[in-house]
């Protein structure tokens, strides 16, 4: 029981990281200095477009609101057990 709690926390851990990290990079001076568009130019109007960076923002939106639903339904499954005690015998 332990060991699918930690493992649901570790899912909720990523996701909100990764969740967070999306709604930020793309606004930040760090996704203006992208390594992909010195690589490739074309693709510096593509990423550098507000409809784009929007879309990033959109996806990390969902994979944050993930790791709170994921949250939220790991620690009520915990709340659950602990209300509802195993009968003894």
């Amino acid at each position: 029981m332990i060991i699918a709690f930690l493992t649901r926390m570790l899912f909720a851990a990523y996701f909100l990281e990764s969740g967070i990290i999306l709604i930020v990079a793309p606004w930040s001076t760090f996704w203006d200095r992208n390594v992909f568009v010195e690589w490739l130019p074309a693709l510096e109007h593509f990423l550098a477009s507000p409809f784009s960076r929007g879309a990033i923002s959109g996806i990390g939106a969902i994979t944050a609101i993930a790791g709170i639903a994921e949250l939220a339904a790991a620690f009520g499954a915990r709340l659950q057990r602990n209300e509802n005690p195993p009968a003894s015998l």
